[in-house]
């Protein structure tokens, strides 16, 4: 048996634990796993009649090509946003162009199915976010047996309580919020942090709820920049140190307003975000007349190697994919339900969204998290 693997969309800490971990154990059951270079890009660019695309789009893997990637974050195989059901006219192989329709967007999925089937790849294992393992769906329709793994460090894939990053995404989110504490006390001022979250303000509810700031706005609940500039100048006010801080998710919205996007849609048709902290903290500045510091965490976030937990939920993915593999459970996708790990059906991933419970964990008149109770809840308390 031959195992196919690729990581899609934006890089997280455990990505290359997962592949490491993934690969030892097909070793070890007797099966060959080959690589996929930049997630969907690499079956797209393939090119099976030109070996100069071969090694630029695939790598094999044994366990010596993989014994020293899980020291590092990232994902050693490259990622790509690419989604061979929506090619947009630059995105197209130059040896694919002259069956293109260069005015539009087209599906490419039946090359990709044929280069499935050039390289002999029997199951296919996409690590990825809702878009990736989306058209992972589409894969499976079209006949290959697909088992999934997901991962983002916005832990916003449905049918899944955990995505592999986002632990560490929250880790080094209250470390640079504490960091960010220096410089804000110093200054008496009131901060800002910005964090990733386009559609589910997890990472903002529960970075804010860790490392104690005032303050938390999330992507689910649009927010008054009046009544939020009180707040926090009653908690500068209340402060001994006379500071305040806050978190805000890249999606999260002003009543009234929309969310903040900039720049041409991606394959999967969402636009870069970012800005919002930027803007709010310009609005609360002329509200209150304080100094405001703005911080962007960004792609801070997602760096370095992963925590301990996201090496734990990794590792423990990987064998769990492995297992649906050997015993030729396909269609799945692997994940964690109330604690447990568990694996679910794969289009799971398509029929539904993820979101804050804003009734249970959300202060929607206050603007921070809301814990009464914790008992029976999950780890994250999603």
């Amino acid at each position: 048996m031959r195992i196919g693997v690729l990581t899609g969309g934006g890089d997280v800490p455990g990505l290359n634990p997962c592949i490491k971990a993934l690969v030892n154990r097909a070793v070890d059951e007797g099966y060959d796993v080959i690589g996929i270079r930049r997630g969907w890009w690499g079956l797209l660019n393939y090119n099976p009649d030109d070996p100069a695309t071969h090694q630029v789009c695939t790598v094999p893997l044994d366990k010596q090509a993989v014994r020293t990637i899980d020291r590092t974050g990232g994902t050693f195989l490259h990622t790509s946003r690419i989604n061979p059901s929506n090619v947009r006219p630059h995105e197209v192989p130059d040896f694919l162009r002259d069956k293109a329709d260069l005015t539009r967007a087209q599906d490419f999925t039946s090359h990709v199915m044929q280069v499935l089937e050039h390289l002999k790849i029997d199951v296919l294992v996409p690590i990825g976010g809702d878009d990736t393992l989306s058209y992972g769906v589409r894969v499976h329709q079209e006949g290959l047996p697909v088992v999934a793994i997901p991962k983002t460090m916005d832990n916003d894939v449905y049918g899944t309580d955990y995505c592999i990053g986002f632990s560490t995404a929250v880790t080094r989110s209250v470390q640079f919020i504490h960091q960010l504490r220096t410089a804000t006390g110093s200054h008496e001022r009131i901060a800002i942090v910005e964090l990733f979250g386009r559609n589910s303000g997890e990472t903002s509810l529960i970075a804010a709820y860790l490392s104690g700031v005032d303050r938390a706005i999330i992507s689910e609940v649009p927010f008054d920049p009046e009544k939020l500039a009180y707040l926090l100048q009653k908690d500068k006010r209340e402060n001994p140190s006379h500071y305040a801080m806050m978190t805000i998710s890249e999606g999260a919205q002003m009543i009234g307003g929309t969310v903040i996007e900039s720049g041409p849609e991606d394959a999967y048709g969402h636009r870069r975000l970012g800005g919002i902290g930027e803007v709010t903290g310009r609005e609360i500045q002329r509200i209150t007349g304080e100094e405001v510091l703005y911080q962007r965490l960004a792609y801070l976030m997602r760096s370095g190697a992963p925590d301990s937990l996201d090496l734990m939920v990794a590792m423990n993915y990987a064998n769990i994919a492995m297992d649906l593999i050997v015993d030729r459970r396909y269609n799945r996708m692997v994940a964690l339900r109330h604690g447990t790990y568990t694996h679910v059906p794969l289009k799971t991933v398509t029929e539904g969204v993820k979101r804050v419970d804003v009734d249970e964990l959300y202060d929607i008149e206050e603007y921070r998290p809301k814990t009464r109770r914790v008992e029976g809840k999950p780890m994250f308390l999603y």
